[in-house]
């Protein structure tokens, strides 16, 4: 598939989800985030750059991290994620960060060897060419600057993965034809070690993610989801037909009227010899 097609089509998909995402996400991602903010461990004073940002969630305990003192920019494909960030930075009061909308394979809007540590939770999945946002981020990273990455694990063990064929049954949604590839294995790893990154480690993490009935489970991953752009193109009879089909798919993880969907991710980190 054409990679910048493919860009285009996470750029609508991630606008029309924005003003869902965080009610949908927020307290599933929690733990992936928490692990990846402790390994990344940002000090004030650092110049830090987040890679698909989204709506702040990490972004903002970096800001806070590095403090006025530091820097920190905030990148991702949707221009409604940026603006939802930029709202709540005003909010905030945050004069060390800036957000913009960018590409993660290119970001020539930055500089070289300017960033201490660059930061990425659950976006180098959807990249088309994660290969060529390595290179952009070790362009980026001054010497022994860090990385760490995050992204969903293996499929076996994420229990809301049918979303995909469910939707893919009715309209080719382009969404990531390879989503769980850089979980499976050492994939991720390996990315950044062939990318030119030295004293890569990852680690596994299981969890599950919370829902408190079937309409907040199904919200998540339609609206406030990766799916979110080709559940807008359907009509109701078929938003029914794949909301029923989702909900029969994790009805084994109902815990009393909620749910406790079974999810992996995997954290990568390395650094810039």
């Amino acid at each position: 598939m054409d990679a910048k097609f493919q860009r285009r089509i996470q750029r609508y998909g991630w606008d029309k989800a924005a003003e869902a995402y965080e009610a949908g996400w927020r307290d599933s991602l929690a733990l992936v985030q928490s692990r990846l903010l402790e390994v990344a461990a940002a000090q004030p004073g650092e110049q830090v750059l987040d890679i698909a940002c989204g709506t702040g969630l990490v972004t903002f305990p970096l800001a806070s991290a590095v403090t006025s003192s530091g820097r920190i920019v905030a990148t991702d494909i949707s221009q409604a994620m940026i603006d939802i960030m930029r709202r709540e930075a005003e909010k905030r009061s945050l004069s060390q960060l800036d957000a913009f909308r960018a590409d993660a394979e290119e970001l020539e809007a930055l500089a070289d060897n300017s960033f201490d540590l660059v930061t990425c939770a659950l976006g180098f999945m959807y990249f088309p060419e994660p290969g060529r946002a390595m290179t952009e981020i070790l362009r980026v990273l001054r010497p022994g600057g860090r990385a760490v990455f995050a992204v969903w694990g293996a499929r076996k063990n994420c229990g809301w993965a049918e979303i995909f064929p469910i939707v893919d049954a009715r309209v080719q949604s382009a969404v990531c034809p390879m989503f769980f590839h850089l979980g499976t294995g050492r994939s991720l790893a390996w990315q950044m070690e062939n990318a030119g990154f030295e004293s890569v480690t990852d680690e596994r993490l299981s969890t599950e993610l919370p829902y408190a009935d079937e309409d907040a489970a199904s919200d998540a991953a339609f609206i406030g989801g990766p799916v979110a752009l080709a559940y807008s193109r359907f009509s109701d009879e078929i938003r029914d037909a794949v909301r029923a089909e989702y909900a029969a798919s994790i009805l084994p993880f109902r815990s009393g009227e909620g749910y406790r969907i079974p999810g992996e991710f995997v954290v990568a980190s390395g650094a810039k010899p």
